[in-house]
């Protein structure tokens, strides 16, 4: 069994990004969870499977990657049947590797068999000990006040009957970057008051007055919401995952209407490739120097075409902006000047390409 587990090699090329497709493909529900939540649980439990195999038996500190998963999509909302479906397809794809790499390595059909036969037992055992995890955390949460409360704010960012919200009363909506269930309990006692729960992956809230949160490298990103009635709620919780996977690099709280561009921006990634190719052809995302150069361009537009700004926030010579400045338009024939009358529209234009470039 132990060279079953070698096949199973969690370092190799695609095993874990491969699985996390899978699951997201199959399971609508997963799909809606953020890839790297989903990627994290991927791993865990191929790690888990590559050292049952390895050792010829399932035991407990495998079984506890398997339990998490349960207990995490529990808490986060996701049934248990969507579970299974995002589990089965990752199981198809770990059996299919196995195959596939075994008769590179030679393997005799029978040894592969054998193989197939035992990882079949290695993920029942995972999936039982998943599933009884995610319905004893589902029994916890039914008994608190709190499932109340998080099933009513779903029901209002989802715009379904039932969330019993004041029509009165404005509401702050608020999306995280938070998936991990332990993360999001800290930041959820920085609120004050409202509605706050893991939906669709994420740490989410209502709340009626905006929580002060630092922007340092250690704080989650938190976009936020104008207030607003109860009715326009579920438009502007779109908006605000919307913005959050634009906002990627920020910390801390952050409002709508600050990442309107970025959002918008970042809902067209083929009109940023289109614009990259035709503002900045001559630049190579992969050399160094011409990196440097569209990050130097970036900052510069940013920073209204000052020199001074710019050398400040990236920590060089006045003359190294300069040069770099100069440099950049000679490769790429363009200035980082706006044409009299469409200011406006060439620095978006310039901008939307540069971001696309070095992202």
């Amino acid at each position: 069994m132990e060279r079953f587990g070698e096949l199973l090699e969690i370092e190799a090329p695609g095993v874990v990004d491969a699985a996390t497709r899978a699951a997201r493909a199959r399971s609508p529900y997963v799909a809606a969870l953020p890839v790297e939540e989903t990627r994290r649980h991927v791993r865990a439990m191929i790690e888990a499977a590559r050292a049952a195999l390895t050792k010829g038996e399932v035991d407990e500190p495998d079984l506890r990657a398997a339990e998490r998963l349960g207990a995490d999509r529990a808490r986060q909302g996701v049934p248990v049947a969507a579970l299974l479906d995002g589990f089965q397809a990752g199981r198809s794809l770990v059996v299919r590797t196995i195959i596939e790499r075994g008769r590179l390595e030679g393997l005799p059909a029978d040894e592969l068999l054998e193989g197939v036969t035992r990882i079949d037992a290695v993920a029942t055992a995972l999936e039982h000990r998943m599933v009884h995890a995610h319905r004893v955390a589902e029994l916890e949460l039914a008994r608190t006040a709190r499932d109340t409360d998080v099933q009513r704010l779903r029901r209002a960012l989802r715009g379904e009957p039932g969330a019993e919200l004041d029509p009165a009363r404005r509401y702050h909506c608020l999306v995280s970057d938070l998936s991990d269930p332990a993360a999001a309990g800290e930041l959820e006692r920085l609120l004050d008051g409202g509605l706050s729960g893991l939906v669709d992956g994420r740490l989410a809230a209502l709340v009626t007055r905006l929580p002060r949160l630092p922007r340092d490298p250690d704080a989650p990103l938190v976009v936020a919401a104008p207030a607003a009635p109860p009715a326009d709620v579920p438009e502007l919780y779109e908006l605000c995952r919307q913005a959050l996977r634009a906002a990627t690099g920020r910390t801390g709280l952050w409002r709508l209407a600050d990442l309107a561009f970025v959002t918008v921006t970042g809902s067209r990634p083929e009109l940023g490739r289109l614009l990259a190719e035709d503002l900045l052809d001559g630049l190579d995302p992969g050399d160094g120097f011409h990196r440097l150069l569209a990050e130097t361009a970036l900052v510069y537009l940013d920073n209204s075409g000052r020199v001074e700004p710019t050398a400040t926030a990236l920590h060089v010579h006045p003359n190294t902006v300069k040069y770099r400045v100069r440099r950049f338009s000679e490769i790429t024939g363009r200035h980082l000047a706006p044409r009299p009358g469409m200011a406006v529209a060439d620095a978006a234009h310039l901008w939307w390409a540069l971001r696309t470039l070095l992202g």
